[in-house]
């Protein structure tokens, strides 16, 4: 079962931690493009003789066909099955073989694929990988087993796990008419009802070299994985029907909306609201810098924080209080603050004491000492990153497939220090507009909401 990486994240809000932050501008990085449009990053590392090959397709869920949710998603299983010269799942077999691991992952914004092997082993893998690009060969029997699979995952993630299902409910109250308000694995009956046209005219429709990123990170030289492109991807034919992605965007939201979700299994009720917020968006990432750095102050550093310091240790009414923020994707992104309450606060009092804080910080404004230890942290943070030839790599393609670019990349760290208190302070003014908000409460029976 491939990992849907994004599905995760989604549903784990109290996950994200300050290396999150900082996509670290790598020294050794070069990029290229080949007469096919495919675009090329080389990520130079020469400590150990391994290397991670990735291509990212500027394509994933908010892409799919109104009616077909689950496309870009069930497609990422299907690339797995047999070309003109590949038997089905002999690609994996073939990398297992090589001492190497893979796996393949999709978002809203992207779908990716990745080997990680010794570099001796990288014009192996651009081989497999360009030839089912454009020659894979599905059956109905492939779409019907993978499809299958699709379901179960969706079963045991999504419909067996109240968290989730509470996470897709609010995202598709939060956005109105955007796609990023369906569910990445697709809505049940969708998924069901995919055929293997679907997934054909999909696959035809975004899967070229002039909608895809080759990102190579590890014990190689650009010259090197230059000629491999060109020898592997270059002969590929790009597709017309490449062009900018428009999508139904949000009109304007005229009423704060909630949502209440009951459910016996639920281990830990708590109290989310989520804001409609601004992306990071190509040469202007000012905006996002400072939301980025909001999310930190408020509810990023644990105790230290603003929310931790007077919900968990004045108040001590939670067990845990942070707030979140990701400006990587194309359209408008989320804002959320989230508060774990202790046995015995109910979720009204929760949330009102979670208001109050913020009312609070409001008026009180940034603590000049919190955000410097703040930017300390990022900057420690920004040079562990660099070690991380993995992480950097996808660094890189999450952002250019969300449309970014490598200048944007390698100028993100320098553009949080460069935030100011006042700056911060603009950005909550404007994210905390109730109109554009979903208030959410996890409970295991709706007694607890007030009790």
């Amino acid at each position: 079962m491939r990992i849907c990486q994004k599905l995760a994240i989604a549903a784990t809000f109290i996950s994200l931690t300050l290396p999150s932050l900082a996509f670290a501008a790598a020294d050794n990085v070069t990029t290229f493009t080949l007469k096919n449009g495919m675009d090329v990053v080389v990520v130079e590392d020469h400590r150990a003789p391994v290397v991670t090959h990735m291509v990212w397709y500027k394509v994933g869920a908010a892409d799919d066909a109104p009616g077909k949710t689950g496309s870009a998603h069930l497609l990422e299983h299907l690339m797995f099955k047999g070309t003109k010269t590949m038997k089905s799942g002999e690609f994996s077999r073939v990398v297992s073989a090589n001492g190497g691991s893979e796996n393949a992952f999709t978002s809203y914004d992207y779908t990716g694929y990745w080997q990680r092997v010794a570099s001796d082993r990288l014009a192996l893998m651009m081989k497999m990988e360009a030839d089912r690009m454009q020659g894979l060969i599905l059956s109905d029997k492939d779409v019907k087993t993978e499809r299958s699979v699709v379901l179960e995952e969706r079963n045991a993630r999504t419909d067996n796990n109240p968290g989730a299902q509470f996470s897709e409910q609010r995202a598709a109250a939060l956005y109105l008419n955007h796609p990023y308000g369906r569910p990445i694995i697709g809505w049940k009956q969708e998924v069901g009802a995919l055929t293997r046209e679907d997934a054909l005219a999909f696959y035809k429709k975004y899967y070229a070299p002039n909608n895809a990123i080759l990102i190579v990170a590890g014990d190689v030289y650009p010259a090197e994985v230059k000629a491999l492109a060109q020898k592997y991807y270059g002969g590929l034919k790009p597709s017309p029907s490449i062009t900018k992605r428009h999508r139904p965007q949000e009109p304007t939201q005229l009423a704060a909306r909630r949502l209440k979700f009951s459910d016996p299994r639920v281990s830990q009720p708590y109290v989310i609201r989520t804001y409609l917020a601004p992306e990071r968006n190509a040469g202007d990432q000012k905006q996002a810098a400072a939301l980025s750095m909001l999310a930190q102050v408020l509810g990023g550093s644990g105790l230290t924080s603003v929310l931790g310091q007077k919900l968990q240790l004045e108040q001590k009414i939670a067990l845990q209080a942070t707030a979140f923020y990701d400006g990587l994707s194309l359209d408008p992104s989320t804002f959320g603050l989230v508060m774990v309450p202790v046995d015995g606060v109910s979720l009204r009092k929760a949330e009102d004491a979670m208001d109050a804080v913020i009312a609070n910080f409001m008026k009180t404004g940034v603590d000049p000492d919190q955000l410097a230890r703040i930017k300390a942290q990022i900057r420690a943070s920004d040079i562990y990153a660099r070690d991380n030839m993995a992480g950097l790599a996808r660094s890189y393609g999450e952002a250019l497939t969300s449309g970014l670019t490598v200048d944007d990349v390698d100028a993100w760290s320098g553009i949080l220090q460069s935030v100011t208190a006042d700056d911060i302070m603009a950005a909550a003014k404007m994210v905390f507009d109730p109109n554009y908000s979903v208030t959410g409460w996890l409970m295991r029976s709706t007694q607890e909401a007030t009790q």
